[in-house]
């Protein structure tokens, strides 16, 4: 009589191993897909920014979801639609000429790091917060400088961005961008100006503008304002708030 049972508790056992074997796999498998979408969170804005220090405007708005927005300056522009006036529109319009792509004697290098990502439990959306310091500006040789852009300047923001996975595919949902200072080279920080304009029109009565205006206009050096952070504390667990 004392062996079956023996038995019996031997198959318990092994069965409560493989089941705890089990769960270590799929919790290492959620640990590897966490990894991989947050490292390709992190490729997919760095993509941007090589898309854009080119002037690949097309090549840009197609990195973004058809639901997706932007925020730039005061203006919030939606869908693909709004991304589009504003890269391939103004910008391109502004920029190139036109031309999709780079043209001599300008340049605009986006440098992005700091880079710090959060993926939902679902794996389907993340949050990710960036630097941005920007490198533009004329050659002296450009026939037709670029109106009212410095020659040579220095730009600084955040980027605080939403993303979304479509068909395993990730796109850009928001992309919100704080430019937070402007510099010529030659003066510097110290003597900062910022040469962007206030959007005061929306569209389709300015065929660029925006879909909205965005009530609150993110203060500039000398003023230094801190850009909300998507995520907490890591000891404290608390989000920080405006004091």
């Amino acid at each position: 009589m004392g062996e079956p049972e023996t038995l019996q508790a031997q198959i318990e056992a092994l069965t409560r191993q493989v089941a705890s074997g089990a769960e270590q796999i799929r919790q290492l498998q959620r640990q590897v897909a966490r990894l991989e979408d947050t490292d390709a969170v992190k490729c997919l804005h760095y993509k941007y920014g090589y898309y854009i220090d080119k002037c690949l405007y097309d090549e840009a708005v197609d990195l973004f979801s058809d639901e997706g927005a932007v925020r730039f300056l005061n203006g919030l522009y939606r869908g693909k639609a709004g991304a589009r006036r504003l890269y391939c529109h103004w910008f391109r319009n502004y920029f190139t000429k036109g031309h999709n792509g780079p043209v001599r004697g300008f340049l605009l290098d986006h440098l992005l790091f700091q880079d710090i990502v959060h993926v939902a439990p679902d794996g389907l959306t993340a949050k990710g917060r960036f630097r941005c310091v920007l490198q533009g500006g004329c050659h002296e040789s450009l026939r037709e400088p670029i109106p009212n852009l410095p020659k040579q300047f220095w730009e600084a923001g955040i980027y605080e961005n939403e993303y979304v996975k479509e068909n395993g595919i990730w796109k850009i949902k928001l992309l919100d961008y704080s430019m937070l200072w402007q510099a010529d080279y030659e003066e510097g920080w110290a003597h900062s100006g910022v040469h962007l304009p206030t959007i005061t029109t929306t569209y389709p009565q300015d065929p660029q503008g925006p879909d909205e205006l965005v009530s609150t206009v993110q203060k500039t050096w000398p003023e230094t304002p801190v850009v909300p952070f998507h995520y907490p504390h890591p000891v404290t667990g608390k989000f920080w708030q405006q004091g």
